[in-house]
């Protein structure tokens, strides 16, 4: 690893310049009219209204500014058999000295962002509830990362990328929470480095076996014998509208990514419309401003890698063998908390969690997305205290750090 080097937002002013004559050019489609709206995808008046407001109204230096108060850093990385990345990461540590040391990974199409919400929470702590120092990096081709460059740079790599920042910064053990790419990252890092440096992670969209009966005898029975309640049946029916409604930017980006890429490095409105969706689908009714959207969009399409670079994680994923869902799912000893949100993606049955290793949390809120550190912050920081507070399954799994003062 290289030193640790502060690291500030800075976008080019030509770059801001050149956005917005991209976005004075825009050449808008023509929509249905006889349709609901959002049954075919972002809404033409909103992507009118959401360009108008980029170009005319929208203050990045701003957004920079307010951005460039997380304390922000940079540091090499060396990836076994791909050669040296650029990582991009939030970095604060709390006032207790043995505080808990989290990685908080981001997801699609998410960025280090999300963690700006939680963070602040996170790093109290006292006497009533744990503290953590919190580590939040830009994965290799999002943010202010390196782009992979490779096509074979998967999940397994990330989870190495990870791995080698926390060392770097001294944490030679740590727990984990993440959702989306978060989720698969978390599990490849419980895989490879739990239990000896991954203590426990905390997981929401989580992708579960089917308990089987020559897999797993006994869940499988109790599984059979256990009726699915109301939340459990309306997951179910929410993931098999994700399977057959929601998940065609996977499909594309899965097989296909360098097609879809011209569209998102050439076009802002393009990358806008391609991702609003998802800000639209993906919430339990959350209200988004028109500054959160563009923010989202402006990071990514700033990043250093450029917008279109976090499609190829999603080839290499559906390209790996064996397959990267099936391969998060083998079994580890690494405690195992779980957060369900109701407008998430994947909501399997919850004895299922219990083929991913020993589940010493689980929590179902009432509210809640695919976003849910951005959605629903205080659900994420209870989640993470209630797990590893002095009554939590995890408590201390940190030996020394049980972010108690």
């Amino acid at each position: 690893m290289s030193p640790i080097k502060p690291f500030q937002i800075a976008v080019p002013e030509e770059k801001l310049n050149r956005l917005r004559q991209k976005l004075a050019l825009t050449d808008f489609p023509h929509e249905t009219e006889d349709i609901e709206p959002w049954a075919q995808g972002s809404p033409l008046t909103d992507i009118k209204r959401l360009t108008k407001y980029w170009k005319d109204e929208f203050n990045w230096r701003q957004v920079e500014r307010k951005l460039n108060e997380f304390a922000q850093y940079t540091t090499d990385v060396t990836i076994d058999g791909f050669g040296n990345y650029e990582l991009h990461f939030v970095y604060q540590t709390s006032r207790v000295k043995n505080a808990i040391p989290l990685l908080f990974i981001h997801g699609w199409p998410g960025s280090f962002i999300e963690v700006t919400k939680i963070l602040p929470q996170l790093l109290q702590g006292g006497t009533d509830f744990p503290a953590f120092h919190v580590v939040a990096p830009s994965l290799i081709d999002f943010g202010f990362s390196s782009p992979s460059m490779k096509k074979d740079f998967n999940i397994d790599q990330h989870a190495e990328a990870c791995h080698k920042l926390m060392l770097a910064l001294g944490y030679n053990e740590y727990v984990v929470q993440g959702g989306d790419l978060g989720y698969l990252t978390a599990r490849f890092l419980a895989l490879k480095y739990g239990p000896e440096h991954v203590k426990a992670h905390l997981l929401s969209n989580v992708a579960p076996a089917e308990p089987k009966e020559d897999s797993h005898p006994e869940l499988h029975a109790k599984c059979q014998s256990t009726p699915l309640t109301a939340s459990e049946l309306a997951g179910l029916g929410r993931t098999q509208w994700f399977n057959t409604e929601g998940n065609g930017y996977f499909r594309k980006q899965a097989t296909r990514p360098q097609t879809v890429a011209y569209f998102m490095a050439d076009s802002p409105v393009g990358l806008l419309a391609w991702i609003y969706e998802k800000f639209h689908d993906w919430v339990d009714d959350y209200n988004w401003t028109d500054e959160e959207i563009l923010t989202w969009i402006s990071i990514y399409y700033f990043s250093k890698a450029g917008p279109a670079a976090t499609n190829y994680i999603f080839y290499a994923m559906e390209h790996r063998d064996p397959n990267i869902f099936a391969a998060a799912q083998e079994y580890s000893e690494v405690p195992v908390g779980i957060s369900r949100f109701p407008k998430d993606l994947l909501l399997l049955p919850k004895l299922w969690n219990h083929t991913l290793g020993p589940v010493v949390y689980e929590k179902e809120h009432a509210k809640g997305g695919h976003f849910a550190a951005w959605e629903n912050p205080e659900a994420v920081v209870s989640d993470l205290r209630a797990m590893f507070g002095k009554d939590g399954g995890a408590y201390n799994v940190v030996p020394g750090n049980s972010g108690y003062l």
